[in-house]
């Protein structure tokens, strides 16, 4: 049942949603740009600089990633889409006007355009962990061929197509600088952690490569904020689509739909100013970490479970696996685990808990665990592997990060959902030889000697095995 509809108009069935029918705001002027047009951040940043209270003065000039379709579908319908929240008990629908212009990322000539536009205040970022393309220690991975071909592009051409966030960045930062257009600060809206340290830290390695001035610059005029981002926002269907043109008569290419629960917390300064966020729920904060820690290890890193345990079992979606037992049983191990090591108060961790058992559980939200299984190698050394480490250290053989391992292990040897990594090479051999190999490659991917820890070894071990046999029961 829909409990509420935004629309400034009724529509006639088949009217395409657009501005020049009366549908959303007037185009707010271009002050943000925003790499990575997906549904994540069309749900959470576009969603709360739409209901800040100076909206009218921040739009967003959103680019896509590789691909260009989404800019596409956007495109006619002047950025605007529907936002369909969806509790249990019903659905509320909205049209987001926050998004002024939307470009495919081959568009080099409009992104560099917006860097060099003093207007332009802040840059966000919702790339995922791979788009930092960072190496073992965090800096800039020098080894990639897409890397060194971006370094070469920029030191020949400063105006030259490239492809890695990084060297986009620096691209647009390196014209920024020689039109005089003024301090800004960029805002990555990833999981991971400490995000604003480690954008600043690809992107000046990146810049040093290229020009040595131009890293300095940065490091004295442009701002690194922080953020901790969190709201469930699964893939859009063809039935969405339909049930979109079913209540509102319009014809949206690209509705998004999410959960009731979002929130964001930020912490940075922003020399150019931003909009008004904290009217629209944002939190603004000196120290984004224990939020980013609870997050990252309660939600993102229960998340993972459910994809790699649950898929081994055969479940298909979040709501299908925190209903089993078995799987409820194993993630509440694990927030007994990642909560002692959280500094938050235990009334905070509990209260977080149950909600996220509602937001799990909410099944008009279809949160596919194909969709979170993937890209393990660069998900799991944050979401688990700092609390495995420390129940090691501790003493203790903790169950639930010991399950996630073990769903891990077998979804890489092709139990459960399809592999699908960013970066294959990552996980390459880690499948090969017998379980027990496996099991020791991937503890020793998610900490130094965690792979010849053998009391932990056997504990994981135990829970593949235990995992198989449940599928085959």
């Amino acid at each position: 049942m829909i409990t509420h509809l935004e629309h400034r108009q009724a529509a006639p069935t088949g009217l395409r949603l657009s501005r020049a029918a009366g549908h959303g705001r007037p185009t707010a002027p271009v002050r943000i740009v925003h790499l990575g047009l997906g549904n994540f951040f069309r749900a959470h940043q576009a969603w709360y600089t739409d209901n800040a209270p100076d909206a009218a003065d921040w739009g967003i000039a959103a680019f896509t990633g590789l691909s260009r379709d989404l800019a596409d579908a956007l495109a006619p319908q002047d950025g605007l889409y529907t936002l369909v929240t969806r509790a249990p008990d019903g659905e509320r629908l909205r049209v987001v006007s926050s998004v002024s212009a939307v470009h495919g990322g081959d568009e080099h000539d409009a992104w560099l355009g917006y860097w060099a536009d003093r207007a332009v205040a802040v840059a966000t970022f919702t790339v995922t962990e791979a788009g930092y393309v960072r190496g073992p220690d965090g800096g800039l991975d020098t080894s990639r061929a897409d890397v060194r071909a971006d370094v070469a592009a920029l030191r020949a051409d400063p105006h030259a197509p490239v492809t890695t966030v990084p060297a986009r960045v620096v691209a647009g930062l390196r014209l920024r600088r020689s039109t005089g257009a003024g301090p800004m600060t960029l805002l990555p809206c990833d999981n991971l952690p400490e995000n604003g340290a480690a954008l600043r830290r690809v992107v000046l390695d990146l810049a040093d490569l290229v020009d040595p001035g131009l890293a300095a610059w940065i490091a004295e005029h442009v701002a690194f904020a922080t953020t901790m981002v969190d709201r469930i926002t699964p893939a859009t269907t063809a039935e969405e689509r339909d049930a979109v043109r079913a209540a509102t008569g319009l014809a949206d290419t690209a509705p998004v739909r999410t959960e009731p629960y979002s929130e964001w917390v930020i912490a940075g300064t922003f020399p150019a100013g931003r909009p008004a966020w904290e009217e629209a729920g944002a939190q603004i904060v000196e120290d984004v970490l224990p939020f980013e820690q609870r997050k990252l290890w309660l939600l993102n890193g229960a998340h993972s479970l459910l994809a790699y345990a649950g898929g081994v079992l055969g479940h298909r979606t979040v709501a299908e696996a925190v209903a089993d037992p078995w799987v409820r049983g194993w993630v509440e191990a694990w927030w007994d685990e990642a909560s002692r090591h959280l500094d938050l108060p235990d009334d905070d961790l509990l209260a977080y808990r149950r909600a996220l058992v509602e937001r799990f559980g909410n099944p008009r939200i279809e949160h596919l665990l194909a969709q979170i299984a993937a890209d393990g190698s660069e998900k799991l050394p944050v979401r688990v592997g700092p609390v495995l480490a420390a129940e090691c250290a501790a003493g203790r053989l903790p169950l639930g990060a010991s399950t996630v391992v073990a769903g891990w292990a077998l979804h890489l040897r092709g139990r459960g959902a399809p592999l699908s990594e960013a970066r294959p090479d990552r996980v390459a051999g880690l499948a090969d030889g017998d379980l027990a190999d496996t099991v020791r490659a991937v503890l020793d991917r998610l900490g130094p000697g965690l792979g010849g820890h053998e009391p932990l070894v056997a504990t994981v071990l135990d829970g593949a095995r235990a995992l198989e046999a449940l599928a085959e029961a």
